[in-house]
């Protein structure tokens, strides 16, 4: 008895292994919420926090840092007004934005569904030029401050010292290196990371907060020092209000707490549409991140203010990027804060990859949509390798400098919550809602004019954006162009008229032909002329059966969409009247449609056009529109590489 031998399976080359998959992983921080919900990854809210928490928690490690740096002894206050901001003008905001958007789209999608066409889309392009600065300075500032934890821990020190560079590269390197593989449990570890981060934080500020009680003096020298150089109680304000804008990056953490909604659970009866029971349990999220965050940060200010020498905060000083680690060493022993670095080393770097991983979600989330990505940007690993190499540019730049990248972090995280405080504003307004329109106005302002100061005093933060802008518009142009000759309609639907119209033509042995008309005046002579025309120049028949088909462009800034078929009948001509977003894959698909119905290939007869090539590439690409034959050719060509079975294209005139 002999036995088939098992086939081998063919071998798996680089080219496959790093352009598998078309999509983020759905082990990622970010997944479409179909995905979620089919494979049951929701978790509870408080989890979620923790995953969000990675990102907002961890600017603890620098911010009080930076704060001493850029307000000095009134550190504590400035933090105040940051604080009071955040609870009384960013949450309530976001919390508007979690109801508008529940499906992980964020303040982004306010803005697209407010204006149409390409403004929209040029709008989110250049808003997620903006993401992109947020989410890579956050990778680079992290490591850097992540390489500072390790270098200043005394058993590293000697090992470690003078390459900050090197270690924060390395960092970066072994973050991409972790996606590369694969991104798995990543909710498990945030949870980890955050409790350990948060509760060896609140040991370092309770024994601040102790000594500070137990020697009321040094509460009174830091009292003196601020009303020594501001006259209490205005001066004292306006000077905090002054310097609230380099406060600005403890007030990340928002956007993504509204973009990882999909996998918040809900309610089992949720809607789809309007999943109550997440919007609810994302508020949670919100607000408990947002109360955690205000009460460690005013506190951490205050201790370390306080406690800590102000030239231990300038460059080169043990408090610099590292004000909480210097407590831990200096007051709880080199043991514990040994301890509360590799807490801080783990949540920065963990900030990284969710960094990382909110890159790979907006990506794929808005530019395929519009047909401004290239093929490979679907696949994971091409993206980790491109942001990775961005990173360590960046990197290279600043120095792994992190109060050097302070200012461009903060114009991203600005630029997104000045975007979204505008978006709700306006969508209060629209719907009338005056009193709340005027209340989130209030707040746009605030955000409109901390992000033009923060810009104004640190201008690499917009230069970085514009770059990523440019870098985002140019590479979606030239993808849109590449491939505007994809079949790039999602399904055809015919009305009952219009089936019946196809239904009888099916019935007839004769070949189905359709007669491409651009609609102008729509009566009887219009019809009866095009019909001559098109009989005298392809040497029909009288008795050949024809249809018209007509196509209106919907929004020709979209890239795909439904094509919806209605049927009209004028005088003895049968029109079929389409919409699409793009005339020539309206009719390329319909044809299709057509084809699948009956077997038999259609025909559909054109003139050429009068326009000049450069006018019609254009107007295709802009306005869907174009020369329409050859256009309609070539994409039928590519959607069925077999000729028999190709619909055929007739040009006369």
């Amino acid at each position: 008895m002999t036995t088939t031998p098992t086939p081998t399976p063919p071998r798996r080359t680089f080219r496959d292994w790093f352009l598998e998959g078309n999509r983020p992983e759905p082990e990622g921080f970010y997944e479409s919420e179909a995905h979620a919900e089919a494979q049951h990854h929701t978790q509870a809210w408080w989890k979620v926090m923790c995953l969000t928490g990675v990102d907002y928690f961890s600017t603890l490690g620098y911010q009080p840092g930076i704060a001493a740096l850029a307000a000095g002894a009134l550190s504590p206050i400035a933090t105040l007004v940051l604080v009071l901001i955040t609870l009384f003008g960013a949450l309530p905001m976001y919390r508007r934005v979690a109801q508008e958007s529940p499906h992980g789209d964020g303040s982004l999608s306010m803005l697209e569904r407010l204006l149409a066409y390409w403004p929209s889309k040029l709008l989110v392009l250049a808003l997620i030029g903006f993401v992109a600065t947020g989410f890579v300075i956050t990778m680079t500032l992290s490591a850097a401050d992540a390489a500072a934890h390790m270098i200043e821990n005394p058993f590293l020190h000697d090992a470690l010292s003078g390459g900050q560079v090197p270690v924060t590269l390395g960092l970066l390197a072994l973050l991409g290196a972790v996606f590369l593989k694969g991104f798995n449990e990543a909710i498990g570890i945030a949870v980890v990371i955050v409790v350990a981060y948060l509760g060896l934080s609140s040991v370092v500020i309770v024994n601040g907060l102790a000594a500070i009680v137990q020697e009321p003096s040094l509460l009174d020298d830091w009292w003196g020092n601020v009303t020594l150089d501001h006259s209490a109680p205005f001066g004292i304000i306006g000077a905090s209000l002054l310097v609230f804008p380099a406060l600005a990056l403890g007030l990340s953490g928002f956007e993504t707490g509204v973009v990882v909604m999909p996998l918040v659970k809900g309610d089992p009866d949720d809607k789809p549409r309007r999943p109550k029971g997440r919007i609810r349990n994302a508020k949670k999220l919100l607000t408990t991140a947002a109360a955690i965050m205000s009460v460690l940060l005013l506190s951490s200010s205050l201790v370390t203010t306080v406690l800590i020498p102000h030239e231990a905060f300038e460059d080169g000083g043990p408090a610099n990027g590292r004000a909480l680690a210097f407590l831990a060493h200096s007051r709880l022993g080199d043991g514990f804060g040994s301890a509360y670095d590799a807490a801080t080393i783990a949540i920065l770097w963990f900030a990284g990859a969710s960094a990382m991983a909110g890159l790979l979600n907006i990506v794929p989330r808005y530019l395929p949509r519009y047909g401004m990505a290239p093929d490979w940007a679907r696949s994971v690993r091409p993206l980790v390798v491109l942001f990775t190499g961005i990173a360590a540019v960046v990197t290279l730049a600043f120095r792994a400098d992190v109060d050097e990248q302070a200012g461009a972090y903060a114009t991203g995280v600005l630029a997104l919550m000045t975007s979204a405080a505008v978006a709700v504003t306006l969508t209060e307004w629209r719907r009338q809602h005056r009193p709340q329109a005027t209340f989130f106005g209030v707040i746009s302002a605030i955000f409109i004019y901390t992000i033009s100061v923060t810009i104004i005093d640190r201008p690499e933060g917009l230069l970085i954006a514009l770059v990523f802008v440019l870098m985002i518009l140019v590479i979606s142009v030239i993808s849109r162009i590449r491939r505007a000759t994809e079949l790039r309609v999602q399904g055809v639907r015919l009305d009952a008229g219009a089936q019946q119209i196809i239904d009888t033509a099916i019935a007839d042995p004769r070949p189905i032909r359709f007669i491409a008309n651009k609609l102008q005046a729509g009566d009887d002579l219009e019809y009866d002329a095009k019909m001559a025309e098109v009989q005298l120049d392809n040497h029909l028949g009288d008795d050949e059966d024809r249809i018209f088909l007509e196509v209106a462009v919907t929004d020709a800034s979209d890239f795909a969409g439904v094509v919806e078929v209605t049927n009209v009948q004028v005088g003895r001509h049968r029109i079929l009247r389409a919409t699409g977003p793009s005339v020539p894959n309206t009719i390329a698909a319909f044809l299709l449609h057509v084809r699948d119905l009956d077997q038999q290939v259609p025909h559909v007869y054109f003139e050429w056009s009068d326009r000049s090539p450069g006018d019609n590439v254009m107007r295709f690409l802009l306005a869907g529109e174009g020369d329409i034959p050859p256009l309609t050719h070539e994409i039928l060509r590519k959607a069925e590489p077999v000729e028999a079975r190709r619909p055929q294209v007739h040009v006369g005139g």
